[in-house]
């Protein structure tokens, strides 16, 4: 993570682009690194926001171009599936709000793409719920610091 924290702002946002997908990195971690190294807050806060929006959106547009086959030949029953998918159109866009959560976000985002959730919607709440996490963060930082 060092690399990361020496490359400022751009390790930031590859950091927090990395942390949305499948990769296990802590996109919060690297934040709070850069506030204690004085970073600019608001800055910060846009830049790893940006770069953990785009790879939901990534997560998203990977599960939009997924197949059901594909899923079913990785040992993922249909009766699963199923269930996923009721819980994706009975929550639709709005489930995107969590996608900041570790791990099952990822699987959240995928998802959305996955059963075709309506794309701007599931961005609109994808941002929002990553931009509250990240100002969180810094708001938990100042407190604490």
């Amino acid at each position: 993570m060092d690399w990361l924290i020496d490359l400022g702002y751009v390790g930031l946002f590859i950091g927090s682009f990395a942390a949305a997908t499948v990769l296990p990195f802590s996109a919060d971690a690297l934040l709070v690194a850069l506030l204690a190294l004085d970073f600019n807050p608001y800055i910060s806060i846009v830049v790893a926001t940006a770069g953990n929006f785009l790879g939901g959106l990534t997560c998203y547009g990977l599960g939009w171009i997924g197949k059901w086959e594909w899923i079913e030949k990785l040992g993922v029953k249909e009766d699963t599936l199923q269930k996923q998918k009721d819980k994706i159109d009975k929550w639709g866009p709005y489930a995107a709000l969590l996608c900041w959560v570790p791990i099952i976000g990822d699987v959240i985002a995928v998802a959305l793409g996955f059963y075709k959730a309506p794309f701007w919607l599931s961005a609109l709440y994808m941002f929002i719920g990553k931009a509250a996490r990240f100002i969180v963060w810094a708001l938990l930082f100042y407190a604490i610091v």
